[in-house]
């Protein structure tokens, strides 16, 4: 029996919807917990000198003018210098780990590696900051071997060469996973052609692996580089007056001794701004890389 016009088109009207109504519920979590809070976000910048409890009117820019002072703009340059710094680091240290393990450990123990370098990561983040403080303080771990071995200690505690060791350990198994993710998809045929036809060693790394590798490179400098400007915990616990950061000053001006919403929120839209720019810039030239492979 030959089913009616009206039952075809209510179903071809269902199958057009289904995977919009699929997307309903992560849609509106994301609504609720990403999108609202965010408008909210800019439209608490455009009132200024906004407290707790006053009525939400925006009338101007006034905000965003205040982080052009030279001394909010210092901390927002401060915060980019250490985030690319830590960025830097771990491309350098996790780079030759990824590499060890996508091509060269055994194939049987690959895992294992894994699971073991991304260990500290099912551990508090604030107790492998405190763990780094007791390695760093004056009387710590690391100056405790230093003495022993009759060597001048290191005063880095509260200074900023300590938030970047919290910070890089921190974000470093980020980097290894997204890099190994990356280098184990490697076209091995092609390193086999190249050290056939006699290029060095040298030459192969740089003419073929990393050109394969450039996509994860991007995403794990990215994903590096976005948590980086963010961290609190490390700068501080780790950090002291001279280390201020973009999320330290966030904190204080919405939970200080004189919160001043409007500014922090100002502060907080330039910097959602700047993670916008960067995924853009990965979206379109990360994948121009990876086609042109």
């Amino acid at each position: 029996m030959a089913s009616s016009p009206v039952s075809n088109s209510s179903q071809s009207w269902f199958q057009r919807l289904e995977p919009f109504l699929m997307l309903v519920p992560a849609g509106l979590w994301l609504f609720l917990l990403l999108i609202l809070p965010t408008l909210l976000i800019f439209q608490l910048s455009l009132v200024p000198g906004i407290r707790p409890g006053d009525l939400v009117n925006p009338s101007s820019l006034e905000n965003y003018f205040k982080i052009f002072e030279p001394s909010v703009l210092w901390v927002i340059l401060r915060s980019i210098g250490l985030s690319l710094l830590t960025t830097l680091f771990c491309l350098i240290l996790g780079f030759p780990v990824a590499y060890w393990i996508a091509l060269l450990a055994p194939e049987r123990w690959q895992n294992l590696l894994l699971l073991g370098f991304v260990l500290p990561l099912w551990t508090s983040s604030l107790l492998r900051t405190y763990a780094w403080i007791s390695i760093l303080r004056p009387t710590g771990v690391l100056n405790t071997i230093l003495t022993t071995l009759h060597l001048p200690t290191l005063d880095v505690m509260n200074q900023l060469p300590a938030v970047l060791i919290g910070m890089t350990y921190s974000l470093l198994p980020y980097m290894v996973l997204i890099l190994y993710s990356s280098l184990e998809k490697l076209d091995r045929r092609l390193l086999e052609a190249a050290a056939d036809l006699g290029a060095p060693p040298k030459d192969v790394f740089m003419n073929v692996t990393v050109p394969q590798a450039l996509p994860g490179i991007a995403a794990g400098v990215l994903l590096v580089l976005i948590n980086a400007i963010g961290d609190f915990i490390n700068p501080e616990l780790l950090g002291g007056p001279s280390s201020m950061t973009a999320a330290r000053l966030l904190y204080r001006k919405f939970l200080g001794a004189s919160p001043d919403w409007g500014m922090g929120s100002a502060l907080s839209a330039l910097l959602i701004m700047l993670v916008t720019l960067a995924i853009v810039c990965l979206v379109k030239y990360g994948d121009k890389n990876a086609r042109s492979i």
